[in-house]
């Protein structure tokens, strides 16, 4: 039984899956967008939408919980000073998901995860 479990394993031990969506999600807030699979893009979703609505707090518990969370220091700047500001009058859904269809290799659905302007 599944419950109170959230969040997919993504076929990788514990370890590797933290720090790989946590490397993501510092990725797609330096470039403002990333291109993954479409199962990544939906869990990297969910962190990252709780990392901006940290940066809006702005509070000092809330800068140490994001800097445990992403992987360099110049992001966390970034994060709350520029992102912070753009999104403090949302609620709420700070990224979209497009789908980019199938890699030819072995048929995974790709997607491009951006943050909206």
């Amino acid at each position: 039984m599944r419950h109170r479990l959230s969040g997919k394993k993504l076929s990788r031990p514990s370890g590797h899956r933290n720090s790989m969506l946590r490397g993501m999600v510092t990725d797609l807030l330096r470039h403002e967008a990333i291109q993954t699979t479409e199962a990544k893009a939906r869990e990297v979703r969910r962190m990252a939408e709780k990392i901006i609505t940290k940066g809006k707090g702005g509070t000092l518990h809330d800068r140490r919980q994001v800097l445990a969370v992403l992987t360099d220091e110049s992001i966390v700047r970034k994060l709350f000073d520029e992102l912070a500001t753009r999104y403090e009058d949302r609620a709420g859904g700070y990224t979209r998901i497009t789908k980019l269809g199938a890699l030819r290799g072995d048929a995974a659905s790709m997607a491009m995860l951006e943050l909206l302007p």
